[in-house]
């Protein structure tokens, strides 16, 4: 009897794309913050892969170092522009906000 080349069963990590990516970069939580709401998403040092300028120090973020990236979450023009409009932080800056 010839073999198959078909698979059998689930095919690993089927499905789970979107559950092992969110377990990557970290879990978006909202902060409140003294000039209103922020919602913060941790993104690993793994998943760093470019430089950014942080709003806080005015220093760069260099590619694998951990930081957070951060945008409105009580704006007024919409979570669109909110979004349009997030930043990059120093895990120390943002704490210091």
């Amino acid at each position: 009897m010839p073999r198959s080349n078909r698979p059998h069963g689930r095919k690993s990590g089927a499905g789970d794309d979107d559950g092992f990516a969110r377990l990557q970069a970290g879990w978006r939580r909202t902060e409140a913050k003294r000039d209103g709401l922020w919602n913060v998403q941790p993104i690993s040092a793994v998943a760093a892969a470019k430089t950014y300028l942080c709003p806080g120090c005015r220093l760069e973020i260099a590619p694998g170092v951990a930081h957070v990236v951060t945008w409105r979450g009580d704006g007024v023009m919409g979570d669109a522009a909110d979004l349009a409009a997030r930043r990059h932080w120093h895990l120390h800056c943002w704490k210091l906000k």
